[in-house]
């Protein structure tokens, strides 16, 4: 155990960058938790959360706008993603830019379709911004709450099986993306049908 313990202070602050620039959701919730059993800091997490979500879909979006087209054209594996976002785009725009770090499966291309889409850096900076800070806000604080939950149960059952715990955190929130992306296609088809 001590030696997990070590790993996370040493390697933890890398993981919630590298989770916060992709769908890291498990990884900061997993953070969070941490956070409250005092082995992170819990404003490092939301420092480094907020930065490495807000640069990383930045530097997407100016890809978007650069390249878009073309990187969709040359990787056929991302047709079908990037035709849900485009479409979403299209129907939702502002509600769409500041919502899709929430919608799993879509996340990571859908600053590139929003480049590609012709949004104007100066309506997406703030929307981004915004977007940023929710997620971070929802996901540092849910995993903290998360982490109180855990303490109140038993703090010393979860701390000897802490990887048990963080394998079933990361199953949940994989869960419920994958629920939530079949609830999201279903309502596409259908859409699609009419």
């Amino acid at each position: 155990m001590e030696h997990f313990i070590e790993i996370v202070k040493e390697w933890g602050y890398l993981a919630v960058l590298l989770g916060s620039m992709i769908e890291g959701e498990s990884v900061i919730l997993t953070a969070c938790v941490m956070a409250y059993m005092g082995y992170l800091s819990i404003a490092k997490i939301v420092a480094i959360a907020f930065l490495g979500t807000l640069v990383a879909d930045q530097g997407l979006y100016y890809v978007g706008r650069l390249y878009g087209h073309r990187i969709l054209e040359r990787f056929p594996k991302l047709k079908a993603p990037s035709e849900k976002a485009f479409r979403l785009l299209k129907r939702w725009d502002i509600w769409y830019i500041l919502s899709f770090r929430f919608i799993y499966g879509i996340r990571i291309i859908s600053p590139v379709v929003i480049g590609a889409g012709g949004i104007s850096p100066q309506r997406f900076i703030p929307l981004n911004f915004i977007s940023a800070l929710v997620w971070t806000s929802v996901s540092c604080t849910g995993g903290y709450l998360l982490g109180k939950v855990i303490d109140a149960i038993d703090f010393s059952l979860v701390e000897h099986y802490i990887f048990l715990v963080s394998a079933g955190l990361l199953a949940l929130v994989i869960g419920i993306g994958y629920f939530g992306w079949k609830k999201l296609h279903s309502t596409d088809a259908a859409a699609d049908k009419d």
